[in-house]
């Protein structure tokens, strides 16, 4: 492991030099590699894989669940492997095996080829996850921090919005060259983040941080089961969307991919959103916001066929996608402050949590999707169900901890 920089290595200016934003557009190269194109430009390529013959229906979905129990994996192992290589090592190694798996995916060997493939990108999507914001944040100046966590998964929202525009132009090359121009993409990103990584890792702690402020560790393990439910939330979203205006509603299938579009497109948006909005509000009450923000707009999704009101519900859930990350993270670093491997433990059980009941909620909303008889408004409110639950929790934690202190 290289050498921890001493404290003075974080700038206490709030401007950012070119390092700083090097290290930042590294951190977006990370996510959009890793997550935003390994994970959401696999859904819009299963219709022309099953058509072209590659795998069956039930392979091709079990082939998409390899990523997630990869993700899961990866969430787990980002830590011991840091233990063993310096972050930019780690990050590198990381990156270049996605890239690889892209260009694998585009030769259909077998099943079992392509669920390793798959299985690694998913790997390589976890460990990222935990590691590429808490390798690069604490070198910005604290002032910075929100601005440059939006920037860092900015790379989420545009691989989300790739999925909807992007692809379906690549699948019009065939489905091989699609895989190839995803690895050439790949490899380009990863190439352009080589340098970027910080040569250092972070400090241990910064001065004063044994004063932990309102943290607690049930406060923390709270956290993590709200971040667990929200993913319970989403999951029914992100899977039935599409289907939901384009069956469910009797739209149609374009009318359904525009919904996607429009989706992508606050998706690209919701990092930036969240991480400025918890920098001044804080991030606690960012955090309850989106909770309920995003449980109204399930709701609404559940019960009106307006194309406005659906249109509005959808970019609301577009935005919290992935801009509920960089909110539970600046939550993690406010109870948590200054404190940067305690914060990297905390978000890696957060991210844990999420990608354990992400593949559960997937599993889960598919049977209840079944055995409720294709009712999507159902599924849909059981996602509200547990984010409005993750929102009273926070209360409730919240008056136990008065209560213990008297405050």
């Amino acid at each position: 492991m290289s050498a921890v920089p001493s404290t003075s290595h974080v700038s206490d200016t709030s401007s950012l030099d070119a390092r700083a934003l090097f290290a930042a557009f590294a951190g977006l190269c990370g996510s959009l590699v890793a997550i935003g194109l390994a994970r959401f430009a696999y859904t819009p390529l299963i219709p022309s894989m099953i058509q072209a013959h590659w795998f069956s229906s039930s392979q091709t979905v079990t082939l998409g669940a390899a990523n997630f129990a990869g993700y899961l994996m990866g969430a787990m192992a980002g830590r011991p492997l840091v233990a063993k290589l310096s972050n930019r090592a780690a990050l590198r190694l990381l990156m270049a095996a996605v890239t690889i798996a892209f260009f694998a995916c585009a030769w259909p060997v077998s099943v079992a080829w392509f669920f390793f493939w798959r299985l690694l990108s998913g790997f390589s999507g976890g460990a990222i996850m935990v590691l590429v914001a808490t390798s690069i944040l604490p070198h910005i100046p604290a002032p910075r921090r929100g601005f440059a966590s939006g920037m860092i998964f900015l790379g989420l929202g545009l691989g989300v919005a790739a999925s909807g525009t992007l692809i379906p132009q690549l699948l019009s090359t065939g489905l091989r060259n699609t895989w190839l121009g995803l690895g050439m993409l790949s490899f380009s990103l990863t190439a352009l983040s080589w340098f970027g990584w910080p040569a250092t890792n972070a400090p241990a702690a910064q001065a004063g941080s044994a004063h932990k402020g309102e943290s607690s560790g049930l406060a923390l393990r709270v956290l993590y089961a709200q971040y667990a439910a929200n993913a319970l939330g989403l999951v029914p979203v992100i899977v039935l969307l599409v289907d939901y205006v384009a069956r469910g509603l009797g739209r149609g299938a374009a009318v359904g991919a525009d919904y996607w579009v429009l989706y992508g497109l606050a998706a690209i948006a919701g990092p930036m959103i969240c991480s400025n909005l918890g920098s001044r509000i804080g991030f606690r009450a960012a955090w309850r916001a989106g909770l309920v923000l995003q449980a109204t707009a399930i709701v609404v999704l559940a019960k009106t066929g307006n194309p406005n009101v659906l249109a509005g519900a959808t970019v609301i859930l577009g935005v919290f996608t992935p801009g509920i990350v960089p909110l539970v993270l600046g939550r993690i670093n406010e109870l948590l402050p200054n404190n940067f491997l305690e914060q990297r433990a905390a978000w890696g059980r957060a991210t844990t949590a999420f990608a354990l009941f992400q593949a559960l909620g997937g599993y889960g909303d598919s049977y209840l999707f079944s055995r409720l008889h294709n009712d999507y408004a159902l599924v849909f409110l059981c996602g509200a169900g547990a984010l409005a639950l993750a929102f009273v929790a926070d209360f409730l934690v919240n008056a136990r901890r008065t209560e213990q202190t008297g405050r």
